[in-house]
Formats: C-alpha cells, sequence, structure tokens
C-alpha cells in the first residue's frame, strides 16, 4: 500500500472537505447556471462548436476558451445532480486528490534516490495544502485547471516510461544473442551504449575493441548486466509497448489541452525531460523528440487560427496602456509576483484586475529592483545547473584512469589488445584470466558513472522543475498575446507542482545531509504545514457564498469588490447596504459602467428615477454599448413622464452593435426587450400602428436563444386591437408553437375567439387548458372570469374571480374585481367583504370607500354607509358620485 500517497490524499480531502456545502460563485455562475451547453435540450455536439461559457466560437464576441472536455464534466454533473452544488464541489475535491497522488508518483521518479523517500513526502503535502490552490478547487470553474493538470501528470508519467521502454529496447537490440560478429568500430559504440545506457546515463568515452574477442565481448556485456540485474527483465520490451507510451502521451496531452489550453505545454515538459534525463543522443531519442515537436506545432498551429479575444481594460490595464516602458516593466515584474504568491501565499483575491497591482510607470519604483533581482538569481540558477549537466556531459569524453595494470602495466582506462593478454598472461587466451585484473576496467569507470550520475540527477531535478514552473505559466505572461487578467490564482495551480518538487527536493537534501538537524527541520516543516492548512481551510470559507468571497477581496481590488458585493446584497434585499457598497466602489473608480448600472437599478426600485437616470447616463457615457442601460434608461423615462426621450433612447438601444462583446447573448436580448418596451409604449399611447412596426422588427430579428412567443403574443395582442384578426391568430398560433404550455398565448387567443360569437365553445376550451396549465397563476382566472362575465354568467365569473383575488391576497384590483362580480352575481355579503378587503390594501383610496359605501347601501347598513361616504369625501372633496350616493342614503334615511 502506498502509505505516503494515501495520508496526502486524506489530507487534500480533509482540508476541502467544507467546500462541499458551498454555492455556485463568481463565475461559475455564467459557466454553468447561465451555460446552455449543460442543458439536455442541447446537443452534445455543441460542446464541440461553444466556448468555455457557451457562446459560439464563431462569434466575435466569444471568448475564445475552448475546453470541451471540461464542459463535458460539467454536463455529466447536470445530468446526474441538475443544479446542486454539492456535486461539482465534490469532483473538485477529488480532482485536486487524485493530481496530489500524481505529483507524488512523478516526485519518485524524478528526484535523485536518496532523496526521493522525504522529498516525495514533502512534494504531496505541500501540495495538497497550499492554499493557493483554493480558487481552483473551491470554485466550480476551477475544474479546467484541475482537469488539465490530472491529464498533464498523466501525459509526463506515459512520456516517462516511453523513454524507459525506449532506452531498455536499444540496450536489447545488440546485446540479446550470445554469439556476435566480430565488431568494427562502428559496432562497438553501439554495445559501449548499449553498456551504459544500463549502467549510467552518461557516454562512455571511444575506446579500440578491435583485438576484442567475440565471446569476451558477449562475457563482458553479460557481467556488466547481470550486475545490475536488470537485463533480462528490461530487454524484453517491445516496440509495441514504446509506441503506446508515446502514443498514449500525446492523447493525454490533447486531453489536457482540450481542458485547458495551458495542457499542451506538458509536450515541452517532456521535451526538457528527455533532455536532461537522458543526454546520451541516439537515433530514438531523437525520433521521439522530432514527434514531440511535431505535435506541438500542430496542435499550436490549429489552436492559434481562432480568433483572438478582445478584453476591457479593467481585465488587463497594462494591455491597454500606450507607454512601451510602462507595460514592459509591469509585464515583467508580474511573474516575480506570482512567484512571491506561491512562496507567501498570505493576501489572496478573487480578482486581481483593475488597479489591484499598481502599473510600474517611473523608473525609481522599487520594484524594478525587485523585478531585476528575480530575474538574475532566476539566471544564476539556471545557468549553474545546465552548466553542471553539460560538464558531466564533457567529462566522460575526458575520463582516464590513474591505475595501470599490474600484469601488463598499461592504463586501465584502454582496452587491452588479444596479444597484449596473451603476453602478459602466459599466452593465456582468456579474457577473464585470473593473473590480470583488466577484468576491472569496467568497474571504476561504473562507479564514476554513479556518482556522475547522482550529481546529474539532482541538477536535471532542479531545471524540471522550473520548467513546470515556467512553461505551463506561459500563456499567462502576456508575452505571446494579452490575457484577460493581471493576477489568477487559479493559473497557479500547475505551476504550483514545479515549487512542490524544488521544496521536495531541497528537503530531501537537508534531511539526507543533515541528520543531527532532522528534529529541527521537522519542526519547522510542520509549522508550515500547519499555517498552510489552516490558511486553506479559512480561504475556503470565503468560497462558499459570493458575499463572503467579495468582502474578503475588499483590502485588494477595492472597487471590483464593493461593486460586486452591492449586486449581492441588492438581490439579498438589502437595499441601504447595496447602496453603500455601490458609492464606495464608484468613489475608487468613477468608470465602472456596470456599477453606474446596477447603481440605478436600485434607486428605481427605491422610486428616485431622477437619480436612477443619471445613473444610467453614466453607465452609457462609460459604456455606449451596454444595451441593458438604455432599455432601463427608456422605462425610467417612462415612469418620469419623458416619453418622447425614451422614444429616442430605446430606438438608439435597438440599433447598438455587438461585435466584440464578451456576453452577446445578453446584448442581443437586451435589444429585443428595447423594443418591445418601445412597442409597449406606443401601445399605450394609442399609436398601435408605430406600436406594431416595433413588434414586426422585433419578431423577424430574434436571436436564436431569445423565447420567441412572448413576441409573437404581443404582436398578435396589437394586430387584434386592430381588428386584423386572421394575421392576429397566426401569430397566436405560432406563440403556442414555440411553446405549447405558454399561457399568455392561451388566455390572448381565447379572448380572441370570443369575438367571434360562433367560436365562444372554443375560445372557453383555450381558458381552460390555461387553467390546467397554470392552476396558481390569479390572472389565469381573472382573464376567464371576464370571459364568463362577458357571457353573462355572473355566477360562474364570480367564482373565477373569488379564486384570483385568494391567490393573490394583496392585490387591490383583483380584490375589487372580486367585489364587482359579488354584487353582480347578487352576492351582496360576500361583495361586502371584498369591498372591505380592497379598503383594508388602499384605505387612501377614495373610490374604495365609495364602493364599500354602495354595497352597505344595498345591504342595508345606512349608517356604516354614510360613514365611507364621508371618509370618501374627506380623500376626495365634491367628488359626484359619491355626493349623489350620499344624497341617495340621507333620502332613504329619512
Amino acid at each position: 500500500m502506498d502509505y505516503v500517497s494515501t495520508v496526502c490524499c486524506i489530507l487534500a480531502f480533509l482540508l476541502y472537505y467544507n467546500t462541499l456545502d458551498a454555492g455556485f460563485v463568481y463565475d461559475d455562475r455564467r459557466a454553468i447556471l447561465s451555460n446552455p451547453d449543460l442543458l439536455s435540450k442541447t446537443p452534445w455536439s455543441r460542446l464541440l462548436e461553444n466556448d468555455f461559457w457557451g457562446t459560439p466560437l464563431s462569434d466575435s464576441g466569444s471568448h475564445g476558451s475552448y475546453r470541451p472536455l471540461c464542459v463535458l464534466t460539467f454536463r455529466l454533473n447536470y445530468v446526474l445532480g441538475g443544479f446542486q452544488p454539492w456535486g461539482y464541489h465534490l469532483v473538485n475535491v477529488l480532482l485536486h486528490c487524485l493530481a496530489t497522488a500524481l505529483l507524488i508518483r512523478i516526485a519518485r521518479l524524478i528526484l535523485p534516490k536518496t532523496k526521493s523517500k522525504v522529498g516525495s513526502l514533502v512534494t504531496g503535502l505541500v501540495f495538497a495544502t497550499h492554499p493557493v490552490h483554493t480558487e481552483a478547487v473551491a470554485g466550480v470553474v476551477g475544474r479546467a485547471d484541475l482537469a488539465a493538470c490530472n491529464f498533464y501528470f498523466l501525459s509526463l508519467l506515459a512520456y516517462i516510461s516511453h523513454v524507459k521502454c525506449r532506452d531498455t529496447t536499444y540496450c536489447h537490440r545488440f546485446c540479446k544473442n550470445n554469439s556476435l560478429t566480430k565488431p568494427d568500430s562502428k559496432q562497438y559504440q553501439k554495445i559501449v551504449y548499449a553498456l551504459q545506457k544500463n549502467v549510467t546515463s552518461c557516454n562512455w568515452p571511444k575506446r579500440n575493441f578491435k583485438d576484442l574477442e567475440n565471446n569476451e565481448i558477449t562475457t563482458a556485456v553479460g557481467v556488466i548486466f547481470n550486475s545490475k540485474g536488470t537485463f533480462s527483465s528490461c530487454c524484453r520490451t517491445n516496440n509495441l509497448k514504446l509506441w503506446l507510451y508515446l502514443v498514449l502521451s500525446l492523447l493525454l496531452a490533447l486531453a489536457a489541452m482540450l481542458s485547458k489550453e495551458t495542457g499542451i505545454t506538458v509536450l515541452g515538459i517532456c521535451f526538457i525531460y528527455d533532455l536532461i534525463y537522458c543526454m546520451s543522443s541516439n537515433k530514438k531519442q531523437t525520433r521521439s523528440l522530432l514527434i514531440l515537436a511535431s505535435a506541438l506545432s500542430i496542435i499550436l498551429a490549429v489552436r492559434l487560427q481562432a480568433r483572438t479575444p478582445h478584453f476591457s481594460s479593467a481585465d488587463n490595464p497594462t494591455a491597454k496602456e500606450p507607454e512601451f516602458l510602462t507595460r514592459f516593466f509591469t509585464f515583467s515584474y508580474l511573474p516575480a509576483f506570482n512567484f512571491w504568491l506561491l512562496i507567501y501565499p498570505n493576501n489572496l483575491s478573487f480578482d486581481w484586475g483593475m488597479d489591484a497591482i499598481p502599473r510600474i510607470t517611473t523608473l525609481n519604483d522599487y520594484r524594478i529592483i525587485v523585478t531585476f533581482a528575480f530575474y538574475y538569481c532566476l539566471a544564476c540558477v539556471l545557468k549553474r545547473n545546465v552548466r553542471k549537466i553539460v560538464g558531466i556531459q564533457s567529462e566522460q569524453f575526458n575520463c582516464k584512469s590513474d591505475d595501470n595494470c599490474t600484469v601488463c602495466h598499461m592504463n586501465c582506462s584502454e582496452i587491452h589488445s588479444v596479444s597484449c593478454r596473451n603476453t602478459n598472461n602466459n599466452n593465456t587466451t582468456s579474457f577473464f584470466s585470473s593473473s590480470c585484473v583488466c577484468l576491472n576496467i569496467c568497474r571504476p569507470l561504473v562507479v564514476l558513472r554513479h556518482h556522475e550520475k547522482k550529481r546529474c540527477h539532482t541538477n536535471a531535478t532542479i531545471l524540471l522543475s522550473f520548467a513546470f514552473l515556467a512553461l505551463p505559466f506561459l500563456p499567462a505572461t502576456n508575452i505571446l498575446f494579452y490575457v484577460g487578467f493581471v493576477v489568477a490564482e487559479r493559473v497557479l495551480y500547475l505551476p504550483s507542482a514545479g515549487l512542490c518538487l524544488l521544496l521536495g527536493l531541497a528537503s530531501g537534501t537537508l534531511w539526507d545531509s543533515y541528520k543531527r538537524q532532522r528534529p529541527v527541520f521537522l519542526c519547522a516543516f510542520v509549522m508550515v504545514l500547519a499555517a498552510f492548512s489552516a490558511k486553506t481551510v479559512f480561504r475556503n470559507k470565503d468560497w462558499k457564498s459570493e458575499e463572503a468571497l467579495y468582502r474578503s477581496a475588499v483590502p485588494i481590488n477595492p472597487p471590483k469588490a464593493y461593486g460586486n458585493l452591492g449586486s449581492v446584497l441588492n438581490s439579498q434585499g438589502r437595499m441601504d447596504e447595496a447602496e453603500i457598497a455601490f458609492r464606495k466602489a464608484l468613489q475608487h473608480r468613477p468608470n465602472m459602467a456596470d456599477v453606474h448600472y446596477n447603481l440605478g437599478i436600485l434607486l428605481q426600485g427605491k422610486n428616485k428615477l431622477d437619480e436612477a437616470i443619471l445613473s444610467y447616463q453614466r453607465a452609457i457615457h462609460f459604456r455606449p454599448s451596454l444595451a441593458l442601460a438604455y432599455v432601463n434608461l427608456g422605462t425610467a423615462l417612462i415612469s418620469a413622464g419623458r416619453c418622447q426621450e425614451a422614444v429616442s433612447i430605446l430606438r438608439q438601444g435597438s440599433r447598438l452593435d455587438g461585435t466584440g462583446l464578451k456576453d452577446r447573448k445578453e446584448h442581443e436580448t437586451a435589444k429585443i426587450s428595447a423594443l418591445l418596451q418601445l412597442g409597449a409604449l406606443y401601445s399605450d399611447q394609442g399609436r398601435l400602428q408605430r406600436a406594431l412596426a416595433a413588434y414586426r422588427e422585433a419578431a423577424y430579428s430574434l436571436p436564436n436563444h431569445y423565447p420567441p412567443q412572448s413576441v409573437f403574443n404581443v404582436l398578435g395582442e396589437t394586430l387584434a386591437r386592430l381588428e386584423q384578426d386572421e394575421e392576429a391568430e397566426r401569430w397566436y398560433r405560432a406563440a403556442l408553437h414555440a411553446q405549447p404550455d405558454h399561457v399568455p398565448a392561451h388566455i390572448t387567443y381565447g379572448k380572441l375567439l370570443a369575438k367571434n360569437i360562433s367560436r365562444v365553445a372554443e375560445a372557453e376550451q383555450w381558458f381552460r387548458k390555461a387553467q390546467r396549465i397554470a392552476p396558481r397563476d390569479p390572472s389565469v382566472f381573472h382573464h376567464y372570469g371576464e370571459f364568463l362575465a362577458s357571457r353573462h354568467r355572473y355566477k360562474e365569473a364570480a367564482n373565477m374571480y373569488e379564486k384570483a383575488a385568494d391567490l393573490r391576497p394583496e392585490d387591490y384590483e383583483l380584490a375589487v374585481a372580486a367585489a364587482t362580480a359579488m354584487r353582480q352575481a347578487v352576492r351582496y355579503q360576500d361583495a361586502e367583504r371584498w369591498y372591505r378587503k380592497a379598503v383594508s390594501i388602499k384605505p387612501t383610496d377614495a373610490r374604495s370607500h365609495t364602493n364599500l359605501g354602495a354595497i352597505l347601501h344595498l345591504n342595508g347598513k345606512y349608517r356604516e354607509a354614510a360613514d365611507s361616504y364621508r371618509e370618501a369625501l374627506r380623500l376626495q372633496p365634491n367628488d359626484v358620485t359619491t355626493l349623489a350616493n350620499l344624497h341617495k342614503l340621507h333620502s332613504v334615511m329619512t
């Protein structure tokens, strides 16, 4: 049982256990709740056509992130558990545990053997507990990084297996036979290569084997391989297995890229591994490297054909900076900042955009020195390790033994000729004569290569660890292309493996070299591990809810944090707190169009129309393409009685160009809403032909994702008002065809049919269908009651009105309608009850008191009726109807 992997995985699971009851936060909403690719009605093939957020890749507003494998896991989550967050979080935690186990396996393979036991344990523990991983694991959107990381590690492991099979197969090709023809110099080089591949990873110097007997070569090869105990097993590996591992590695690399784009860099890691761990050049190694390079080139060529997305200046302000030096120094500083975040993950944030990291605009900024020191130290470390590896490789060609043979007195680093051995061994033909120590030629070389291999292995581990740090992070550096973020913690999930490997190597070295200081090292490591674990657990709590997440980011990115916090508080009905948050966000960054827009919605809800209009206008000023702001501004202007301005604004909003926008669907939906709002305004003004034109424009410009039934229905209503019943009926049927259970279409179609006396029964059937579809919808019973009343079926109508009022007891109009229906049905006591209900809902409405007085009058309650009339006159003096009713009442009373 692998106790190290088990312990590390259990620890990883326990640390992230408190994320299982978290909800969907931040980007999770758009990637999951608003992503049509997760829904069962969406064809599975759309996953290959759309980006990570569900937008077609061909759309100009596409994010360009092509991650179909990750979206596939989201869809499987949806199939199994719908939109329950628990299942999504569980998969993330399990993927993190798997990545931890795979990294431990990699550490055992690439760390020196003397350091791998402690080193792999430290690597696994640090990776399992590192707080910078919380965004990737606790945020469901981090699934892309988790899946890519697992495929990344699997691809590397497959390639390592390929290299082992390749090299042992190469040995077997030249050493498996017991009888060899007398080798020439080229054959000798191949045999020597076969020897060294199972003894050491370094080349042997050229030697002259021309005079060696065939059986002597065979015996020498056998002695060396048998001493290692690997000849019989390794050399049976066949070529099929070799190719399977290589193909598997390439397929896993492709899967990593289809989970997240950075996954393709694993081919670079494999390339570097082959170069620094297998320095001996041969045709098979060259072939493997060429295949890697070709695969990488082809995949990159295909991937880079996609359109480069455009990001706002708030996402990556430095990318929009006109000054070259500012861009150069700031982008150069960001890798150093990310590395520091890995070393000291104390201040973490869900977003590092805007001005969370100020740009370097002057030469006296201390961060320039920090940047220079970072790259200088990095260059020194890389240079030293590269030189050591190259130096060891060079030493192999110049290595000479200082010991001479005691029999023939020749240098043991030279291969002795047959005549030399015969002369010095009394013509003994055996190469392994007991009187000559020439057999020991190989032994000092093997020992020498063993020490060189240990040094080489350590240097190679350092270089590969730095490759892990750098290559997966390369796409996020803004060197190849600009990205839509400044710093993203989930991007560090994969590069952090390099840091964990370095810490594992350092820990193994310290543990092996300083045995007396082991207790000190152990205490220090436990303290670091405890700090990391505590930080991870507490950081997970920030990701449990959006409010907690945004509050945690206030010290780092106040404008973004306050802006998002205001939206959350507003959705919770905490209007005053939300307004404070919005205004604080605008204090830090006044040009945030989204915040102005959200503040406008809040103020409009508070009926502060003038302030709301100003907020919408500012939102449009800072982002002229924000279509939703035009719609809400038009609505606010209508409420303020500024209808002509509203017409102009709504018309502008309906004609906006959405090219290059991030959320094209929302933009197109807002444009349709603008046309519908414009049509409603014209309809209320009685300008039905203009309303009809607006509705027709909306109907003929509907995007695919917009539900058409509501547009078709209002178009039919307008045509019905224009007495164009035949065309109206066609649009009603189109609405019902688009959505057979669309209740408003059932009601409006029923009303249209009721106008034709020959189709009254058919009309009633549509009202009854609406009842069956929506038995808790008060509007259904209200409209059915109107239909029944129009047919003079007052008792049935009264029942329908009463049901409608019961379903919405605080609705004044429904209460009045129920009371009126009861009066028409000669149910005066029930009518009195509902009129009293209307008065309780609107006690300051004069009409309510007048109606109550009238029904009390009918019920013979004259004094109460008089009181109601007087209250109505107090609220609305000199009302003609009330005065007349009161006069009639006085006549009756006298």
